[in-house]
């Protein structure tokens, strides 16, 4: 079975897939912050007993410390269960919620009044931007798409003057729906902009 889930967001959101690809439960919930106290409890709420060989992860970019708790539960059951671990974009599986046609932009509110933004294919959930963390006037400038969906959204739509907003959160149920690509990169945070931590001691 595959399981997969992301904390990158307020949402903290987990799928469980049968070999066929065919979701069999699911978990999806706004919590804000406590991802860490909230995570492993739903997922073996949802898991029920069963467990998974393929572990899939959302990445990032998003919120730093979620990314983190979301990448070491993936690493700690993967242990457990001697299951692969690998990342997806957290991103791409925000565009993948709008189940449309055309373009979609993925927009995620950063740090410092930043946005983390991509296009995609609404289809195939392919990549046709980088992924880039701009500012709100510099982002809209970037982004084309009519449809922009996520927390980021309404400033990406305001600053640009014109697109739809639709502030959805992703959901781990359509894991699956993403390129291949962008479901088997690293297990390890892609953060988009340097820690402030370590933008710190640059410095």
């Amino acid at each position: 079975m595959i399981l997969a889930f992301d904390t990158s967001t307020a949402a903290c959101t987990a799928a469980l897939f049968d070999d066929a690809g065919q979701c069999v439960a699911r978990s999806d919930e706004q919590i804000g912050r406590g991802h860490s106290e909230r995570l492993v409890p739903m997922i073996a709420e949802m898991l029920d007993g069963r467990t998974a060989n393929r572990i899939l992860v959302g990445v990032g970019p998003g919120s730093f410390t979620g990314i983190r708790v979301g990448v070491a539960a993936a690493h700690g059951l993967a242990i457990g269960w001697d299951a692969e671990v690998v990342g997806l974009s957290s991103l791409a599986l925000l565009a993948a919620s709008a189940h449309g046609t055309g373009e979609v932009a993925a927009a995620v509110v950063g740090g410092h009044g930043e946005l983390f933004v991509q296009q995609f294919d609404a289809e195939t959930i392919e990549p046709t931007s980088e992924l880039r963390n701009l500012p709100p006037v510099a982002a809209a400038a970037a982004i084309s798409a009519q449809l922009v969906i996520g927390s980021g959204a309404r400033q990406l739509v305001e600053a640009r003057g014109w697109g739809e907003v639709r502030e959805a959160w992703p959901s781990a149920a359509d894991a699956l729906l993403l390129p291949e690509s962008l479901r088997t990169l690293p297990a390890k945070p892609v953060y988009a902009r340097a820690p402030d931590a370590r933008a710190l001691e640059a410095a």
